[in-house]
């Protein structure tokens, strides 16, 4: 007999003698007078065990069955299961399995079969944590996750998660590059479907913000330069998005704990999928993982209101989420861009165009678009003209310049000079007389 069952025992002693009435007694007990009745009637008839529970001590008529409990041993013992927890455990032998159990039943079978280890609690740093946003579409944090999502079956793939500061509400694609192509595409997704928010929060990586150019190990003092926005910084400019940059992870905190979630819940469900493609992951993400997490998940907003602005015809999404470069049109009204020369149409053709600034649009599916002030221009790609050949010029052999005598030459030379000959007046006269 407990401590517990002492009390009450007092307490329906004293009721038995009257000192106290029933409906005081049902009071103290926490019980109505009616079972106060029940309890005093045992009392005459078994004495002090009336206050103990008839079913103490013995098996529950609710216990899982021998036969059962072998069954789900059996199944989470798979190589599938190998590394399910009891929560996620229950929710998938009720839903591939039909067993129904709850999930502290299964914990305590999971570890007298093995296949779970208590973990201790770990006593943790307070941290004071930031309020959520009031209302939903007031700023969603934005990150992208590099893990094995498919545990080697397919190709590397990568997560993009859009969670709701207000509500947790979860938008994720999977996508095959951690690029601006595919983060667009991912933005326009969440664009179509829910509108506008008011702010992006994401981290300071190249895709959102342009480096300040300095040297290597170089530190920039005072405060940051200007610098010109990127692809999806300008996009967001035009979309009358707010970006703000996260200065540490823990900033974005959100997102970080919606990766830890998703890396043991989704890989999970991926595997017991049987998904290998990238197809296949976004219909997982479509149809099981997004509705359940935005099903068990997403908490209530301080304010009901929902801060998402529509997407009228004043925004072009095929333009606006596109890869946007500046040209300057030549004299001949043709531009050049990726190596490539596009002419424009004459009927395009208007004042101020030649030696313009044409803004040059690279949408999603390749193709290339021109438009010079509000108006879009109709372009060609043009070969260019084959470059005349330059004659060839024959060079003249080059002049040998004399060679300067030897020391040696010079000596010989004076030497034959200075001999000891006759004039040269008197060799003339020899000759003569002989001819």
């Amino acid at each position: 007999m407990t401590q517990q069952d002492r009390d009450r025992l007092v307490v329906l002693r004293k009721a038995e003698k009257k000192l106290i009435g029933q409906g005081q007694a049902a009071r103290e007990l926490g019980i109505t007078s009616r079972q106060v009745r029940r309890l005093l009637q045992r009392l005459k008839e078994d004495g002090d065990k009336a206050v103990i529970h008839k079913l103490r001590g013995r098996p529950s008529n609710r216990r899982t069955s021998v036969k059962t409990r072998e069954k789900i041993v059996r199944v989470l013992s798979e190589e599938a299961y190998r590394d399910f927890g009891p929560t996620l455990g229950s929710e998938y032998l009720a839903s591939k399995h039909d067993i129904r159990i709850g999930r502290e039943a299964l914990r305590q079978i999971m570890i007298a079969a093995s296949l779970w280890r208590a973990k201790g609690r770990k006593v943790e740093a307070v941290h004071q944590w930031r309020e959520r946003r009031s209302c939903r579409g007031e700023l969603i944090q934005w990150d992208t996750s590099t893990h094995d999502w498919l545990e080697g079956r397919g190709e590397t793939i990568y997560l993009i998660h859009m969670i709701d500061d207000a509500t947790s509400e979860l938008t994720a694609r999977f996508v095959r590059h951690d690029s601006t192509e595919e983060n667009m595409s991912v933005l326009r997704f969440y664009l179509e479907r829910h509108g506008r928010p008011v702010a992006f929060y994401t981290d300071k990586a190249s895709l959102f913000q342009t480096a300040v150019k300095a040297p290597r190990y170089a530190e920039v003092a005072g405060d940051r330069p200007e610098m010109p926005p990127t692809q999806i910084g300008r996009a967001l400019r035009e979309l009358s998005i707010v970006w703000i940059g996260a200065h540490s992870p823990q900033a974005k905190g959100r997102v970080e704990r919606s990766f830890q979630t998703a890396q043991d819940r989704l890989v999970k469900g991926l595997r017991i999928a049987g998904v290998k493609t990238l197809e296949e992951a976004n219909r997982y993400l479509d149809e099981e993982f997004m509705p359940w997490w935005n099903q068990h998940l997403v908490v209530t907003p301080a304010n009901a209101s929902d801060a998402h602005r529509s997407l009228d015809k004043t925004f072009d999404l095929d333009a606006i989420l596109s890869v946007v470069e500046t040209r300057q049109v030549t004299s001949d009204y043709t531009l050049r861009f990726q190596g490539k020369i596009y002419r424009i149409a004459r009927a395009d053709v208007r004042p101020g165009l030649r030696g313009g600034t044409v803004r040059i649009e690279v949408r999603s599916g390749g193709s290339v678009h021109a438009r010079f002030q509000e108006r879009y221009l109709a372009i060609g790609e043009c070969q260019p003209q084959p470059k005349q050949q330059q004659p060839v010029l024959i060079k003249p052999p080059a002049r040998r310049l004399p060679v300067k005598p030897s020391e040696a030459s010079r000596k010989g030379i004076s030497g034959i000079s200075r001999g000891g000959g006759i004039p040269v007046w008197k060799a003339a006269q020899i000759s003569n007389t002989r001819g």
